[in-house]
C-alpha cells in the first residue's frame, strides 16, 4: 500500500499535459470545517489544505491534508491528522462559474492511539468569482483505522464538512497576449489590443465575417469587400457612403445614377435626356451661351443670338445697297449686278467668326465663277461708341474681309471701292440686340465693268 501512495504522489507532481484549468496548471486551497465520529459522536474543527493539478476536463488530482481538533469529553487537542490523495471528478466544464464535483482516494491517518492507511469519499462544489479564485464547499466520509481501546478493537469512522477558498495559478502561453491561452485560442495571431471572444478570435458583433476592429459598420452585417458595410443596391458603394442607397449608381457621383451621362445625378438633373457629349450647366441642361434657345453643342454661332432655322446664327438681312454703283467713275458702265449676303460681327470686334467665314465662302465662289466680277465694300457699326471710333472700327472690319479674300486667292485689284460708314446707315433699330447685330456688317456689291 505504501508503494501505491508513493506512486500516486509522484503522478500528481509530474503530470504537465493539463492544468488546474486549461489556462492555470495548479490550484491551492485553504479551508475550515467540522467533523464528527460516526460511531461515538462529538464534534471538532478540521482545518484543511490541498494542492491540486488538472489532469483532464473531468479529472483533477489532489494532495490533501486534514487536521482534526476534537473537542469531546473523551479527548481534547489534536485528535488526528490525515494525508489523502484524491481524484476529483468534475461534473461540469470549466466554462461554468458553478462546478460541482465528486472526490475519493486513499490516505494515511494518524490519531491519538495509532496510525494506518485509510480512504475518503464525498461530494462538493466550487463557485468561481474570477478565473483564478473560487469558493468551495464539500462534505464527505473518512474511514477510520483499527485501534485498541483497552481490550476492545475499534474502528472510528468520521464525517466531515468543509468550506474554503481555492486559488488557481500557473503560467500559460498566450502568444498574441489576448488573454486566451494558446491551447484555447482559435485565432492565435490576433493583433495586439483587439477585443476577442472566449475562443481568442476577434469580436464580430454583427456576425458578417468581418472582425469589429476591421469593420466600418460593426453593428450591421455587410460585405467583406466593403469593410463590413452593407450595399442594398449592389453598386459597390457602401450604404453609409451612398447618396442614393436604394438605386445603383456611380462611384464618381456618390452612388447616384446618371442616365444621360452628363455628370449630373438623375435626382438633380432638370434635363435628364441631354444627348451624350453635350456640355451642361449645374442643373444638367445644355449650355446656351447666347440664350437664343439653340444649345452651344449645335449652335454654329454660340456667342451671337440667332434662330433655330439658321442653326443659332443671325438671320441674313436681305438689304443690298446701290452705294457702290454711285461711286463708279463716268467711264465705268455697270452691265451686271449680283446680290451678295453681308457678313456680321460681334459687338466692338473686327475679327471674322467661323460663321462669317462661311458667308464669305459664298462670295469667293461667286467671284471665282467669273473673273470679270469686281467688288465694292461698305463697313458699318451699331450706335454704340463715338463717331470717330465707329468709322475706324468699320474700316477694320473691311480690312479683315479683304485680308481673308486675299488668303483665298482673290486679287486685291478686284476690290474696286472701300468705304467706312460707321454708324451712319443703320438697317435696323439700335434699341435691341438683334437690331444692333444686323447693323454691325460689311456689305458687298459685285458687278462687271465695261
Amino acid at each position: 500500500m505504501k508503494n501505491v501512495i508513493l506512486f500516486s504522489l509522484l503522478l500528481a507532481f509530474t503530470v504537465s499535459s493539463q492544468a488546474q484549468t486549461t489556462d492555470k496548471k495548479w490550484g491551492a486551497a485553504l479551508g475550515l470545517g467540522t467533523y464528527g465520529s460516526v460511531n461515538y459522536g462529538g464534534l471538532g474543527l478540521m482545518p484543511e489544505l490541498y494542492l491540486s493539478r488538472y489532469l483532464s476536463p473531468k479529472f483533477d488530482l489532489m494532495l490533501k491534508s486534514d487536521l482534526g481538533v476534537f473537542n469531546s469529553k473523551a479527548t481534547s487537542g489534536i485528535d488526528l491528522a490525515d494525508i489523502l490523495l484524491n481524484l476529483r471528478f468534475n461534473l461540469s466544464d470549466e466554462s461554468k462559474n458553478f462546478r460541482p464535483y465528486l472526490f475519493a482516494g486513499p490516505g494515511f491517518l494518524a490519531d491519538n492511539v495509532t496510525s494506518g492507511m485509510n480512504f475518503d469519499l464525498g461530494l462538493g462544489a466550487k463557485y468561481y468569482f474570477n478565473p483564478n479564485t473560487a469558493l468551495y464547499f464539500d462534505a464527505g466520509y473518512l474511514s477510520g483505522i483499527d485501534a485498541k481501546r483497552g481490550a476492545v478493537s475499534v474502528r472510528d469512522n468520521l464525517w466531515k464538512a468543509t468550506i474554503g477558498m481555492e486559488f488557481d495559478f500557473g503560467k500559460t502561453k498566450d502568444t498574441d497576449m489576448d488573454g486566451v491561452s494558446d491551447k484555447k485560442d482559435k485565432c492565435p495571431n490576433t493583433p495586439s489590443g483587439v477585443a476577442v471572444d472566449a475562443k481568442g478570435c476577434p469580436l464580430d458583433t454583427d456576425g458578417d465575417g468581418v472582425a469589429d476592429y476591421l469593420d466600418d459598420c460593426p453593428t450591421v452585417a455587410g460585405l467583406a469587400s466593403l469593410k463590413g458595410c452593407p450595399d442594398k443596391d449592389k453598386d459597390g458603394i457602401a450604404d453609409k457612403d451612398d447618396a442614393c442607397p436604394d438605386v445603383a449608381g456611380l462611384a464618381s457621383l456618390k452612388g447616384c445614377p446618371d442616365t444621360d451621362g452628363d455628370g449630373i445625378t438623375d435626382k438633380d438633373d432638370k434635363c435628364p435626356d441631354t444627348p451624350k457629349g453635350w456640355k451642361v450647366d449645374a442643373v444638367g441642361c445644355p449650355i446656351d451661351t447666347d440664350k437664343d434657345g439653340v444649345p452651344d453643342a449645335i449652335d454654329e454661332c454660340p456667342t451671337v443670338s440667332g434662330t433655330k432655322e439658321t442653326k443659332g446664327c443671325p438671320a441674313k438681312p436681305a438689304v443690298i445697297t446701290t452705294e457702290a454703283i454711285k461711286e463708279l467713275t463716268p467711264d465705268q458702265v455697270v452691265i451686271q449686278k449680283v446680290k451678295v449676303t453681308p457678313v456680321h460681327f460681334i459687338s466692338d470686334k473686327s475679327y471674322l467668326t467661323d460663321y462669317s467665314k462661311g458667308v464669305l465662302d459664298k462670295l469667293i465662289k461667286t467671284l471665282n465663277s467669273d473673273k470679270d466680277f469686281k467688288v465694292n465694300m461698305y463697313g458699318h457699326t451699331d450706335s454704340q461708341g463715338s463717331d470717330n471710333y465707329n468709322i475706324k472700327l468699320s474700316q477694320e472690319r473691311i480690312d479683315s474681309v479683304v485680308k481673308h479674300l486675299e488668303s483665298k486667292g482673290i486679287s486685291k485689284d478686284r476690290i474696286i471701292h472701300q468705304k467706312a460708314l460707321g454708324k451712319a446707315k443703320p438697317i435696323a433699330s439700335n434699341n435691341t440686340p438683334e437690331g444692333r447685330l444686323q447693323n454691325r456688317r460689311v456689305e458687298f456689291e459685285i458687278f462687271k465693268m465695261k
